[in-house]
């Protein structure tokens, strides 16, 4: 029996009754004013949902009749049930956002409850990245001619190359690379649209699979996406997962490596060779330079370590080894 999908409709209609019209204009108003990702609406409305709950249950009859109080006690229960700081943030700003809606868009209430609510502090953590001779390891990794190595191949040089997102690399078409003149356009969050240059290296894997990998995996039904799996069917973003997973392994790298990670590294090694941060700010597709600037922070703390690693002054007295 086939299952059926869930819809935002479906999550939204689990809140309580007088919650449920709030809700949903405020994610139509995502999807349709800020052209926001299907992920991102079902996870705020899975937000609002859950915190709906907690306040029907502690008085309040609606998002309209919610008080500062309320929400006060709210946050407690969050830190109570040991939710990380970012989750308990995240949550917060769904709330935030849905009496912007009511305040400032629908004009249905004054006074917004969240207006003096303090969130939880949060110490933002530095993005794991992996080394140049890890990434080659790593782009090395699936060998053989068949067409799934051919096809995984030109997936790690493509992310690494371009800096691509799971969902971005998934999500591509025949129509959006442009390997003659070396660059692909990707539609990223929000389908806002950049074009990211295409490294030579990559634009020879993706050559060779166009060549030889996907007309062994095409079937009828098969569309214009440009990785498919064996079904011909596009490349989910758990497969990918999978698949990065597998080459690491193969790859003998210790640690667990994400789809995200190539990204991360992609970011780091080129600000390690000398590229301005608003060109890597532009080919990752950030809004605000402050997120990008989080790499140069990584790269400090990688010459930090070099440093307190191989400087003879900082060398421990068990790693200096006098010769007689």
């Amino acid at each position: 029996m086939k299952r059926q999908r869930v819809t935002i409709q479906d999550i939204i209609a689990r809140a309580p009754r007088d919650f449920q019209e709030d809700i949903g204009s405020f994610v139509n108003t995502l999807a349709m004013e800020r052209g926001m990702s299907a992920n991102t609406e079902f996870a705020y409305g899975r937000d609002l949902v859950q915190t709906a709950a907690h306040l029907k249950k502690h008085g309040a009859a609606n998002w309209r009749k919610v008080t500062a109080r309320h929400l006060t006690a709210w946050l407690h229960s969050l830190s109570d049930r040991d939710l990380s700081a970012s989750s308990q943030a995240r949550k917060l700003t769904s709330v935030r956002m849905l009496y912007r809606h009511l305040v400032d868009g629908e004009h249905v209430m004054e006074i917004n409850p969240t207006a003096l609510l303090a969130g939880p502090k949060i110490r933002r953590k530095l993005p794991q990245t992996l080394s140049a001779g890890e990434m080659q390891k790593l782009l090395a990794a699936p060998t053989g001619a068949d067409a799934y190595s051919v096809r995984d191949r030109a997936m790690l040089e493509l992310v690494y190359s371009s800096g691509l997102r799971a969902s971005e690399i998934c999500g591509l078409t025949l129509q959006q690379v442009d390997l003659e003149n070396g660059f692909v356009r990707v539609f990223g969050k929000g389908s806002k649209e950049r074009v990211v240059p295409l490294g030579e290296k990559a634009r020879d894997a993706v050559q060779a699979y166009l060549g030889s990998g996907r007309p062994r995996l095409v079937k009828p039904s098969t569309g214009s996406e440009l990785f498919i799996t064996e079904r011909g069917k596009a490349m989910s973003r758990k497969t990918l997962w999978v698949m990065v997973k597998t080459a690491a392994q193969r790859a003998g790298l210790g640690q667990s490596v994400k789809p995200h990670l190539l990204r991360h590294s992609f970011a780091t090694h080129l600000l390690g060779g000398g590229a301005d941060l608003r060109a890597i700010q532009e080919m990752l597709g950030h809004a605000s330079i402050g997120t990008t600037q989080i790499y140069t922070a990584v790269e400090s703390s990688r010459l930090l370590d070099q440093h307190a690693k191989h400087h003879p002054r900082n060398r421990r007295p068990a790693d200096k080894v006098a010769k007689l």
